[in-house]
């Protein structure tokens, strides 16, 4: 059986979660491939709202085995936390896997974190706070702890004191803060050493045996297109690649082994942290867009700046991820709109754009062009077919459709599990 790559079109927040929770009966393993607790899915199941940060969504689903795959960055207070939490909600996470080769994020990651943002002042990306970039920052400089590494003091030690080694002069000399001790880190860590090695295994061979078994893969990706570190809005990004190669790269899956690519698409743009949003609404209709969506951060708690329909950005996250299928989301959130203006291209300066503009500097100045579309009053909550829609939403999802010659799959009318119209099974 092939694997399926579910990821985010837009620059995350687009209810990946509930996707991989409607599919969750139809896949045996959902693998979370990057990113780590800094951003949160939101999944409504039987009345029930759960927020995930770290684990896998199928973890919600009974007979689904959730891995945290190698391309993730752990911080095991929040894993554990969140086990916990879901534990005593009556949730079995007694399936849960972690590849060995995942980095851990340590005490000293998050507190360079803060101080870093604090430091660069007006100039800030708009991190989290928890400690992912700089977490990631050690994997590519080869200073990084693994999971593995918690079950060999020795190697662990010598891993903290060559990261500490210059972290420590950089938060005393540069930032005025308190040295952090090894031994302090050290033993955070192993603290959780006894727990999580039942859960630690080799996910790349797992995962290639249960395929050639038949088992069905679902790849789960944090954050979206548009916070990638090599494709998004650099340096407004996230530390690592949800896009559909990063899915590859953080489970250890060959990119042959992959049928379908679905990614998740709001039915207006949000997102979080700075950086350019080209379609962004600082007035009445950005708040209403807000407050009716419930445009929270899931992690953070922080307002989510809104904006129209975005057709530029769709068409680029279909070509750089090979989208065999979209899932729009929060359709209803705009029941109730007179006229709904989507984004089909870009004005900068004398020169138009239909695609996305190569340099951060044209992006940054672009101007939306919108085409206007009819709204509807109906309720639509209960509609489980295209032709339960009201006329013109089921014209606006067409024309979304239209702009980037991809089906959409599934349509979102709410935020419960089954209040979905899917229009072709995603597996």
């Amino acid at each position: 059986m092939p694997a399926i790559v579910l990821l985010g079109a837009q620059w995350g927040d687009e209810g990946k979660g509930k996707a991989t929770d409607l599919l969750g009966e139809q896949v045996d393993y959902v693998v979370k491939y990057n990113g780590g607790n800094n951003a949160g899915h939101t999944v409504v199941v039987g009345g029930e709202t759960y927020a995930l940060h770290l684990l896998p969504s199928g973890v919600l689903s009974p007979g689904v085995t959730p891995v945290i795959g190698n391309g993730v960055v752990v911080d095991l207070t929040v894993l554990f936390d969140e086990i916990d939490a879901i534990n005593a909600r009556g949730i079995d996470t007694s399936r849960l896997l972690v590849s060995g080769n995942a980095h851990v994020i340590t005490e000293y990651h998050r507190t360079v974190d803060k101080v870093g943002e604090r430091f660069l002042g007006n100039a800030k990306i708009g991190t989290t706070g928890r400690g992912i970039g700089p977490a990631y920052s050690d994997k590519m400089s080869r200073l990084g702890v693994r999971v593995q590494d918690l079950f060999d003091e020795k190697i662990l030690r010598q891993k903290v004191e060559g990261a500490l080694e210059l972290k420590n002069q950089l938060l005393v000399k540069a930032y005025n803060r308190k040295a952090i001790s090894v031994d302090a880190v050290v033993d955070e860590l192993l603290a959780y050493a006894d727990r999580l090695q039942p859960m630690v295994l080799d996910t790349s061979l797992l995962l290639t045996q249960a395929l050639d078994t038949g088992k069905v893969v679902l790849l789960e990706g944090g954050q979206a297109t548009m916070l990638d570190v090599d494709h998004g809005t650099y340096p407004f990004v996230t530390s690592s690649n949800p896009t559909a190669g990063g899915a590859c790269t953080g489970s250890g899956i060959p990119p042959t082994r992959i049928d379908r690519v679905v990614a998740i698409v709001k039915a207006y743009t949000t997102r979080v942290g700075s950086g350019p949003f080209p379609t962004e609404l600082l007035d009445a209709a950005g708040n209403r867009l807000r407050d009716r969506g419930a445009e929270f951060g899931t992690t953070t708690g922080r307002p989510r700046r809104c904006g129209w329909y975005d057709a530029v950005i769709a068409r680029y996250a279909a070509r750089i991820h090979g989208v065999t299928d979209f899932v729009l989301t929060k359709l209803d959130v705009l029941t109730g709109l007179e006229t709904i203006p989507v984004c089909v291209g870009y004005r900068v300066g004398d020169k138009t754009y239909d695609q996305m503009p190569m340099t951060q500097t044209d992006f940054h100045h672009a101007v939306p062009v919108y085409e206007e579309f009819p709204g509807w009053d109906e309720d639509i909550g209960t509609a489980r077919s295209m032709e339960d829609l009201p006329k013109n939403a089921r014209r606006y999802v067409e024309a979304l459709e239209a702009m980037t010659s991809v089906p959409i799959s599934v349509v979102g009318v709410g935020p419960g599990r089954d209040e979905s119209i899917i229009v072709r099974s995603l597996v």
